[in-house]
Formats: structure tokens, sequence, C-alpha cells
């Protein structure tokens, strides 16, 4: 019996802004619009949510590259060594095998984050929790999330981490 996804995947489809399946994730509200299950992981695009000061790890994706667009807000973005800063409508791309990372550095940042082939999402799917609602997660208080245990995760799903969160180590 064919699942919805598959359906979807071959008849097409459409969603609408707060469609798609949405998930917590490093203090970001990540909603999946195009899963590795409608393409057969050729290629993904997630629209992300993220507040002033949050961001991904420094990583590099051996096999994955990655894009960005700014729909509203702004991100600065860095990929090896230059210093990318993005507002709406700007765009930055990610090769794979170089170093990258991003955060938001306006109070509310609404981006698309495009991938080729979609190996990110079952990282996210592993270390990120479903969002009960469309808004960003509560505000935690703490130490970052322990790189060295989400390292094996992430190898497994793509992507190596060599850094927290936040601006590149250095820079």
């Amino acid at each position: 019996m064919e699942t919805l996804v598959e359906a979807r995947s071959q008849a097409g489809y459409a969603l609408a802004r707060d469609e798609g399946e949405a998930f917590w994730f490093f203090g970001m509200l990540q909603t999946v619009k195009m899963g590795k299950a409608d393409t057969n992981g050729r290629y993904g695009l997630l629209e992300i949510l993220v507040p002033e000061g949050i961001g991904s790890p420094w990583h590099v994706h051996p096999e994955e590259d990655e894009w960005f667009y700014v729909l509203d807000g702004a991100i600065t973005f860095w990929v090896g060594d230059t210093k990318i800063d993005l507002t709406s409508g700007g765009f930055a791309f990610g090769p794979k095998g170089v170093p990258h990372t991003f955060h938001g550095t306006a109070p509310t940042t609404r981006a698309l984050v495009g991938f080729s082939p979609m190996q990110f999402e079952g990282f996210m799917r592993t270390v990120g929790q479903p969002a009960p609602e469309r808004v960003l997660p509560p505000h935690r208080e703490g130490p970052p999330p322990d790189m060295a245990k989400l390292a094996p995760l992430a190898e497994r799903n793509g992507f190596i981490i060599m850094g927290p969160p936040g601006p590149p180590p250095g820079r």
C-alpha cells in the first residue's frame, strides 16, 4: 500500500506557510517542506525560524551541499573563512567539503535551507523534538548541547561537527 509521502512525491504537492512537519532543534523551529522521502534523498528543503544569537554548530558536510535564502530578518553565515551578512532576499551557498555555520542576527529570522543530497534530516529528526506548535521553542538557560555526544549522530547523518553553535572558533 502506497504511503501519503510516496503518493505526493509522485503527484506533486503544495504546503502553506505553517504546513510541514515541524521540529524544535537547537533553539530554532525547523519545518520540513521537502524531505528525503519526497525526493528519494536527492535534495530537501527546510524552513527555519531562528532567534537572534542562535545557530548551527561549526560543521562540514563531506557529501552534501547546503544553501540558505533569507525570507525575513538577518543571518550571519560563515563559509570557510568568509563571513557573509545576509538580510531579506540574501542567499549563501555552503558547498560540500567546506566548513560552515550561521547564527541569527535579527530578533527573529525566517529562511529556507536546501540540501543536496538530503542527509541532514535524519539528524534533525533524531536530536530535535516534534514542535507542538509553530513557535520558537522556550528559551533554556544552561550549557550548550554536548557536541561530543552529538558528533556520532551527526556522522551517521552525513556531516561532521567541528565546534559549538555560534561563530566559528577564533572568529
